[in-house]
């Protein structure tokens, strides 16, 4: 019985081309074999090599033109900014270029003038999200271009001029979506939680600020924080149980809070299956601090960001 023939080391953990398969001595009949999974046309990976994002984005550059660049959701997530789904992964090209299975393909008539990103031509990430919105919903593209500003890659500035500019798909919604960006959010769940009450037509909170007592003592850093009315609302994102020490800290916090007389407001995940109850909170919070504004409005606008939190 004829042995399995050895598959070359070199192989391993990549994406590579007929070519590069063949400078390793595999031949055409080897790469029929079980242990050979084709990705495109000409690019292979091994059947015991999982197809991460990032070889799914070099396997897309040894399959497209030298000119295709990553764009859309995928340009966000290579920058570090999860967005929408990591697979397909998707390319920009200036003129034609065959398609290719698990690829989406964008064919540009003008100049995509990409940059430079480990190593791989991305799209900037103003012109990514603008081109993410034809993928994402306000509230997830509110979330990417809060995580962009956060990662120093743009401003909130720098985003609406550029949106206020373009005239590409997708730009009527990202204005919308750029003048909901805020900076030095921390987590995806402070910006779902900001926009219920935002979208709501409550005043909106400073974001990530400290707390101080009347007498200045610093009290904590709040995520969202409604100064005039001593309100600091956050998003609880433990998803397990605190160690004794956390527990104890957390106790004291809030002790610290309610003895400066301010109200601290925890949104669990548990609160985002009923959204009005996050926004009712607060409210209602408000109300007893005095707050004389009109109540909350969930219309059209709200009901978009609640959908499928």
């Amino acid at each position: 019985m004829a042995r399995p023939a050895r598959v070359p080391d070199v192989l391993r953990g990549h994406v590579f081309t007929t070519a590069e398969a063949a400078a390793a001595g595999v031949t055409s009949s080897m790469l029929r074999a079980q242990h050979f999974v084709q990705v495109h046309r000409g690019v292979w990976r091994l059947a015991d090599t999982e197809l991460t994002f990032a070889l799914a984005v070099e396997a897309g550059r040894l399959a497209l033109p030298d000119d295709a660049a990553l764009s859309h959701v995928s340009a966000l997530h290579w920058m570090g900014v999860p967005a929408g789904r990591a697979f397909p992964v998707h390319f920009s090209v200036h003129g034609s270029a065959q398609t290719r299975s698990g690829i989406v393909l964008h064919r540009r008539e003008g100049r995509i003038s990409p940059r430079d990103v480990r190593g791989v031509p991305t799209l900037g990430p103003d012109r990514s999200f603008v081109d993410s919105a034809t993928l994402l919903g306000l509230r997830h593209l509110v979330r990417a271009g809060d995580a962009l500003v956060r990662a120093g890659l743009t401003s909130i500035e720098t985003l609406i001029a550029f949106t206020s500019a373009s005239h590409l798909d997708g730009v009527v919604r990202a204005r919308e979506a750029a003048l909901l960006v805020r900076d030095r959010v921390d987590s995806p769940r402070e910006t779902d939680v900001r926009l219920l009450l935002v979208c709501a037509g409550l005043p909106e909170p400073e974001v990530n600020v400290d707390v101080h007592a009347d007498d200045g003592a610093w009290l904590a850093r709040g995520d969202l924080v409604l100064r005039r009315w001593r309100i600091v609302v956050e998003h609880d994102g433990w998803h397990h149980e605190r160690d004794a020490d956390q527990r104890q800290k957390d106790h004291f916090r809030r002790e610290r809070l309610e003895a400066a007389d301010w109200t601290l407001i925890v949104v669990t995940q548990a609160d985002f299956a009923h959204p009005t109850s996050i926004v009712s909170r607060t409210f209602e919070a408000m109300v007893r601090r005095g707050y004389r504004g009109p109540p909350p409005d969930l219309g059209r606008t709200w009901h978009r960001i609640a959908r499928n939190l």
